[in-house]
């Protein structure tokens, strides 16, 4: 008795239903409303956590043939890269630091032609940095060995080429040379000693590695483009290339991950977002279902609405025995929604299976996709925002149907009664 009795009113028209006709189906539609916002909640969880899973394996794959950051002097080279390998190194996010050579080129075999993006690397140093060397799944990285002018290439652009192992290829280079003939090509051969594949199409079909010390002869240079650097956390990568800017100076460019990668980090961040505001209109549709049974609620006791004004009781009173049966209901429906969508995105790698095996189907074929288990990883804020936003929605739904009980005029709600 302690208790408000709005709110105690209130939890009686909740649980109310028990009985046949009217006020039963009433019930049953505030049931279908909660258990609509508890399935819109639910899905939006799901789905936003299978596409970050889906986000992060394709960022892990592309980070690991990417550099975290990238650091190099405008002259266009680095021949004292040790001493600024030992300045990244003092920053204490950065883990492995190692120089590289990167230009763009073509490689020739017979008939066939495919554009390039060559990088020169220090076998012993690449790991710190990449994952390439342990992504070799024939060949070695360690061939490569100055002078020996060999090549690594990815999987897709060694099929293109129609090269294996120990096979040549040419490369030619857009910085021409002049001769009396005109200006050429600078071109080369090299011999296949690797072929990776990363699991990311794009890059398998791009990607070539060389020597650092061949990269540096074929352009001219007296020292490594740059460094390559990785870091502890990949997601401080902006804050981390601020801090080496301070600690370098003008003369030398800092560039993280999220740059070199703009269009496709803006796109995964748009599809993501429109993803959710699709998603939500799910939670948006439930909310307005809350509406039309707190509608037919107000219809159905209008009598007892009627009873509680001739006891007393003032609008704002009537108001509040209605906002507390629909934030009941909203609550409810969150908190269960909640519930069960955490659990099935922290399950999904062994529901989906079940579910597969079940239906005797495979939703990521093998011959299509690189990854056939369907990723998931649950990031707390999208769950807080997704429970706020649908707190404040079922809030909302609230308003017009409580507002409308409290205009209900007692003389002519009892006329029939």
């Amino acid at each position: 008795m302690s208790k408000p009795y709005e709110w105690m009113v209130g939890l009686r028209y909740t649980r109310s239903g028990k009985r046949a006709g009217r006020s039963g189906f009433v019930s049953f539609i505030s049931a279908i409303s909660l258990a609509g916002i508890a399935l819109g909640v639910g899905a939006v969880i799901v789905v936003l956590s299978i596409m970050n899973g889906f986000q992060k394996d394709v960022m892990d794959r592309m980070l690991s043939v990417l550099a975290h950051i990238e650091v190099f002097e405008t002259s266009g080279s680095m021949p004292d890269w040790q001493r600024a390998a030992s300045i990244a190194m003092k920053n204490p996010e950065v883990r492995g630091a190692a120089p590289y050579v990167q230009t763009e080129a073509m490689l020739m075999r017979g008939k066939a032609m495919r554009p390039t993006v060559v990088r020169g690397i220090l076998p012993s140093e690449e790991g710190k940095v990449s994952d390439v060397a342990r992504q070799v799944k024939r060949g070695s990285m360690a061939a490569l060995e100055p002078g020996q002018f060999n090549i690594v290439l990815g999987y897709a652009l060694a099929q293109s080429l129609g090269v294996d192992l120990g096979d040549k290829v040419t490369m030619a280079l857009a910085q021409g040379q002049v001769t009396p003939a005109g200006i050429l090509p600078r071109v080369r051969t090299f011999r296949v000693v690797g072929i990776l594949e990363s699991g990311h199409p794009q890059f398998d079909a791009a990607f070539a590695f060389v020597r650092l010390e061949d990269a540096q002869r074929l352009q001219r240079l007296d020292g490594p483009s740059g460094l390559r650097l990785r870091i502890a956390d990949m997601h401080r990568a902006p804050e981390v290339a601020a801090e080496l800017r301070k600690q370098f100076g003008p003369e030398v460019e800092v560039r993280d991950w999220p740059k070199l990668n703009a269009n496709w980090f803006a796109a995964t961040q748009i599809e993501k977002k429109m993803m959710f505001i699709v998603l939500a209109l799910i939670v948006t549709v439930a909310a307005f279902n809350l509406v039309s049974s707190l509608v037919m609620t107000v219809t159905d006791k209008q009598a007892d609405i009627a009873i509680l004004r001739t006891l007393g009781s003032s609008p704002r009173s009537i108001m509040k025995i209605f906002m507390v049966q629909g934030a009941l209901i909203g609550v409810s429906g969150t908190l269960i929604g909640l519930v069960g969508g955490v659990l099935v995105a922290l399950n999904i790698d062994v529901i989906v299976p079940f579910i597969e095996h079940l239906l005797g189907v495979q939703f990521l074929a093998k011959d299509i996709y690189l990854n056939t288990a369907i990723p998931s990883e649950l990031r707390w804020p999208d769950v807080s925002v997704i429970g706020v936003m649908t707190v404040l929605l079922a809030f909302g739904a609230t308003l017009y149907p409580s507002w409308t009980a409290s205009r209900v005029k007692p003389a002519e709600a009892l006329r029939y009664e």
